[in-house]
């Protein structure tokens, strides 16, 4: 399954995305998580040192290798150069499989020991000082596209994506790759107002979304949420001693998170199995194509110098369904 978490800066978004990771992995569910956001603090969130951290290979610099290695031999697609963030999979592409090994996780990424279980963390890559002025965090991000993609998972494993803050999280067709998106929000008008703005960007394409109430001290929290969000509302969450300890550096037993904090990760992994019968492979690969061909016309064709409108495979459907790859 694949899951995004978003929310407005400040939300509780990383921190939520890293504890269900926990939760995944103490299940001994295999999870995958990805640090798409502009500020890389998961790693951090799950245990590895500001150093550490930091010496994490990113995906966004090695785009040569990932496209290289999805292209395969798709006669569509003339030269790796002429791939873009959205070139969609067509026949003779790789795909990427979490249960299987490749040369893109072989080279981007690492397993992180948690108290309990494990996890594969992948991270974009920060917004460096060479960055400003000459460069748009959209293009890092670009390669999570990319692989999302050209990803088929299954039910019973995890792809967990901590996404950029805000509004930002719209800037490619990356928000209609999720089966759930957990929008973290908190209990003020400022937070009900991303929902909103969330809600209405996400409707045309079909984004489901559960909100998460975080920082919710109380009743009238809850019900203030309750009253401006409705059935959209899936859980909340409230302080934490256990969560504050981890954000301190004191990693104690999963098995000592408060009750009602493990209530609400058990509520939020079921409404993420709830949506699998909802999958629609077709509709999937429609909307790929239809950012792509956005995405073409607006800046591709001129910056490759390559019609990319004709590396479409009108045939090709991303499926569940194992199929072969070439070699």
């Amino acid at each position: 399954m694949k899951i995004a978490f978003v929310g407005k800066g400040g939300s509780g978004k990383t921190t939520l995305s890293s504890l269900f990771v926990r939760y995944l992995a103490a299940w001994r569910v295999p999870v995958t998580a990805v640090d798409a956001d502009i500020n890389q603090h998961l790693g951090v969130a799950l245990g590895l040192a500001e150093e550490e951290a930091a010496a994490l290979p990113a995906l966004g610099a090695r785009l040569p290798l990932i496209k290289d290695y999805l292209r395969g031999d798709n006669p569509r697609i003339l030269s790796a150069e002429t791939m873009i963030k959205t070139t969609p999979p067509g026949a003779g592409s790789r795909l990427l499989r979490l249960s299987e090994e490749n040369p893109v996780f072989a080279a981007c990424a690492r397993t992180v020991r948690l108290s309990e279980g494990s996890a594969r963390l992948l991270v974009t890559g920060p917004f460096t000082a060479d960055d400003l002025g000459v460069a748009c965090y959209h293009s890092k991000t670009g390669a999570v596209e990319l692989c999302l993609n050209h990803l088929v998972d299954g039910r019973d494993e995890y792809l967990v994506v901590d996404m950029t803050a805000g509004s930002d999280s719209f800037a490619s067709g990356l928000f209609t790759r999720f089966d759930v998106t957990f929008l973290v929000t908190e209990p003020t008008r400022k937070g009900v107002s991303v929902y909103r703005q969330y809600r209405s960007y996400a409707r045309d394409f079909g984004v489901r979304v559960q909100v998460v109430g975080n920082k919710v001290q109380g009743p009238e929290d809850e019900a203030f949420l309750r009253a401006e969000i409705g059935d959209d509302l899936l859980v909340t969450l409230g302080h934490s001693d256990w969560v504050r300890a981890l954000e301190r550096g004191d990693e104690r037993p999963f098995a000592s998170l408060e009750p009602a904090t493990a209530t609400a990760l058990r509520a939020m992994r079921l409404a993420s199995d709830a949506a699998y019968p909802e999958r629609d492979w077709e509709r999937y690969t429609q909307q790929m194509v239809h950012f792509h061909l956005k995405n073409a016309a607006s800046w591709g064709n001129d910056r490759t110098g390559a019609d990319l409108a004709a590396q479409v495979d009108p045939g090709f459907v991303l499926r569940e369904t194992p199929s072969p790859q070439p070699a």
